[in-house]
Parts: C-alpha cells; structure tokens; sequence
C-alpha cells in the first residue's frame, strides 16, 4: 500500500494561507472607515459593529492560485451588524447596501461590487473583502441578513463560526477541509467548473470525517463517504440556524452532475492511490486533481528505491572479496 502521507503534509503548508495578516489589516481598516462614515454622516443612527466570518474566522482560508496575470483570488467575510432596540429602526435593504458601499467607495482604486447578499471591496492584487450586511434587534438570537434580491433572510454565521471552531475533533479535519476546497479550486480553474462553495464543503466534511494517523487515508475516505451519501440523496443540510435549510437546493442539473462527475473520478484515483504498490504512482493520482501545487519530489520509485539496493549490495559484496 502505497503511503502518501508526507506528501500531504507538504501540500497543507503550500495552500494554508499565508495571507491572514494582510487580511487582518484590510478588515481593521475597512471597519475603521465604516465606523468613521457613520459617526460623521449618520450619528443619530444605529452605529455599525462587526463580526468576522467564514472560512478566515475557520481557519481553513487557502492560498489562492494565481492567474494569468499573476493575480489571486482569496477573499475575507465580516459581518456588519445593525442592532437596534425594535425593527420600527430598520431601515431597507436597499438604503444599507447604499449607505456601506458609500463608506467604502475610494477605499481602493477600485471600485466596489453591489452584489446581491453583500458589498464587496475589490484589492489589486485579486482579493477581495465581503461586507454582508445585518439588522437584529436586542435580544433576539438570531439577525436577519439584508439581501437586495430575497429581502430579509434568516442565517446566523455566528453559529456556524461556532459549531466548527468548537468541535474537539482532530486538526486533521481542518487539513481535510483545505483539500477539499483546494481541490475545487484547482477544478474551477483548469475547467471552469462551478463547484460547491467552501461552507458547503465545510459542512459535507463535518459530516463524514473520520480521523486516520494518515491524511491520504483519511481523504480517500472522506471522498467515498460523501460520493455514497450524495449518490444516495443530493443536499447539503445546514446544522445550524436556518436548520437543514438545503444549499444544494437550488443547484441545476447541470451543476449537480458536474460535481458528481468530479467527484466520482477523484473517488476513485484515491482509491487507486491507497492500493498502488508505488508511492509516486499513487502521488500522481492524487496531483491530477490537486495540480502541481501537490508535489510528487518527495514521493520515491519503489522500482527506483529495489534497484539502488540492488546496486547497493553488488558493490557491498564486492568490497568483502576486495
């Protein structure tokens, strides 16, 4: 059985990000200019908090691959949060979105995106910062998030923020949640497949880790485990609030098969990889679907390692008779 493991480990350094900082500083930024545009434009209003979010708040943030022009995309989510005493302080969706987008415009020298569930501020470099936009009103559990298209929606990231970091299982399952995304990521860019986003990914490896002393294990096994449970039944259930609430629901056909087409083969290179004899034929299978970020230099030839043994003790028992 091939082992593959080491191989693994070095990947998780390449794609573990190493951009938190520059992330960290933009998101303090970018708070500092709402609190300021809203205590200087708006100071009898409810003032902005924030809450970060997502896969920076997770851990699970990965290096971006780089494009043609040597850009990146990776991305940072904080919540902006409106809590007032009664919803008679709520204002539109419309005016919120209007009223950030106006705090962060200039920011950068691009402009900002108006998008349906947030507002985005675009970095040079490719990266960007997502501002969703929140209204609670004291005391209740949960904010509604203001969203131009659905109107007022039910979700709370927070909970999901803290039903992953709170979990006592092994870091592995952070690595696995890393594969698994760099794995989309790889597919998204060498075939402009539209794949799962990184919470449903998050929530699908939740469901079906197990640990294992060997990452290459531990992922072939995840592989099979989510191929026979979608195979069986197509959704991706939330376990936090809006519970069960499906983010697979909406997915088209052409979506749907697609990922489980990509899933199916990668299933089944894994599978392959864990019964092969040679640890850099296994590599090889596994680097078709991660890309030449998974590095095979470390992953020996058995035929390689048998010949220079070989060779080895040819000359070992040359020199007894020397």
């Amino acid at each position: 059985m091939a082992n593959n493991h080491e191989q693994f480990i070095a990947f998780n350094k390449t794609i573990n990000s190493n951009k938190r900082a520059t992330l960290k500083k933009n998101r303090d930024a970018l708070r500092e200019r709402i609190k300021n545009y809203f205590s200087r434009e708006y100071p009898d209003e409810i003032q902005p908090k924030f809450h970060w979010q997502g896969s920076y708040a997770m851990h699970t943030i990965l290096n971006p691959l780089k494009d043609e022009n040597n850009l990146g995309v990776y991305d940072l989510d904080d919540g902006v949060y409106f809590i007032g005493k009664s919803e008679d302080e709520r204002h539109s969706v419309q005016w919120y979105h209007d009223r950030i987008y106006e705090a962060v415009d200039g920011h950068t020298s691009i402009k900002p995106d108006d998008n349906k569930p947030c507002i985005t501020v675009n970095y040079g470099d490719g990266h960007h910062i997502d501002l969703p936009i929140y209204f609670m009103v004291e005391g209740d559990k949960h904010p509604l998030l203001a969203h131009k298209t659905k109107s007022w929606l039910d979700t709370d990231p927070r909970e999901l923020l803290n039903w992953f970091n709170g979990r006592d299982e092994h870091p592995q399952l952070r690595r696995i949640v890393r594969y698994l995304k760099a794995w989309c990521e790889y597919i998204r860019f060498k075939k402009e497949i539209k794949m799962p986003t990184g919470c449903s990914l998050t929530m699908l490896a939740v469901k079906n880790f197990k640990s294992n002393e060997r990452d290459d294990i531990a992922m072939k096994n995840i592989l099979v485990a989510i191929h026979n449970s979608l195979s069986s039944k197509f959704e991706c259930l939330r376990p936090t609030f809006p519970k069960n609430e499906d983010l697979f629901e909406e997915y088209s056909e052409t979506r749907k098969n697609n990922f489980m087409q990509e899933l199916k083969s990668f299933r089944e290179d894994a599978e392959r990889a864990i019964e092969s004899k040679n640890p850099h034929e296994a590599c090889m299978k596994w680097q078709k679907h991660f890309g030449d970020r998974f590095s095979c230099s470390t992953a020996k030839d058995e035929d390689e390692d048998a010949q220079t043994k070989s060779f080895s003790g040819t000359i070992n028992t040359n020199s007894r008779f020397a």
